[in-house]
């Protein structure tokens, strides 16, 4: 799927540019986005339970889209079309490629999780490669995180400083408690640099070379049933 950003939603969608971090990165925050999140989330439902990938540092369950999940495929098409104009204009780009969408569940009790899990990740070195996440159920206190490496200043990952990043997020990774959990706000290690709050029909833009991690408070239902849980579509597309 390749898209252009040529088109335009209803004029009541207000996009909102945040920056954060010395490199004042861009995060494109857009509320009421589709103007049915019950039905997209209903779609998501129907798609029930979502499988555990293997090889996945995500915290929970996810079900990848295929072209054969029609309502759902519609929507994501849907939703690249209509978030085109937002990514050309945040990131100066003139049309992107579609990569991979999916619906999500953070579901790993804070015990379960791996090392690496209990820290901010990247998606990719690529600048141009964004995500898109819509939150569509949502509890009350969760979002989104952006991070810095304290000790590298790292808070976007290149291919210039990947090996950087790595080896000091290696060497940090045996000195978090092992009851640490979900990153919460800054640590000895990580600053949080910036934040978003999840809404229901809240969607956020990003370059996923941004360290980030979810915001997941104590207490939040970590259930991998998308009625009960934390409940997004993360969608991922490059820039050309």
């Amino acid at each position: 799927m390749e898209t252009s950003p040529s088109f335009f939603m209803d004029a009541l969608v207000k996009p909102e540019l945040r920056r954060f971090g010395n490199s004042q990165s861009p995060v494109v925050v857009i509320d009421d986005f589709s103007g049915d999140c019950d039905v997209i989330a209903a779609i998501a439902d129907a798609l029930a339970p979502f499988p555990t990938l293997k090889g996945n540092y995500y915290p929970g369950v996810r079900r990848v889209l295929t072209r054969a999940d029609a309502d759902a495929d519609a929507y994501v098409e849907r939703t690249c079309r209509d978030a085109g104009q937002f990514i050309a204009g945040a990131f100066d780009i003139d049309s992107f490629d579609f990569i991979e969408g999916s619906f999500s569940m953070v579901s790993l009790q804070p015990h379960e999780l791996r090392p690496v899990q209990r820290a901010p990740h990247f998606d990719s070195t690529d600048p141009n490669y964004f995500a898109l996440l819509h939150y569509l159920r949502v509890p009350p206190g969760t979002g989104t995180a952006f991070y810095r490496q304290r000790s590298t200043g790292i808070e976007r990952v290149t291919e210039q400083n990947i090996a950087t990043f790595v080896r000091t997020a290696e060497a940090i990774e045996p000195l978090l408690p092992k009851d640490s959990g979900y990153i919460q706000g800054t640590n000895e290690h990580y600053e949080q640099i910036g934040a978003i709050e999840a809404l229901p029909d809240r969607m956020i833009i990003y370059q996923g070379s941004l360290l980030h991690s979810g915001i997941i408070p104590p207490g939040m239902p970590l259930s991998a049933d998308p009625r009960e849980g934390r409940l997004t579509a993360n969608i991922f597309v490059r820039g050309r």
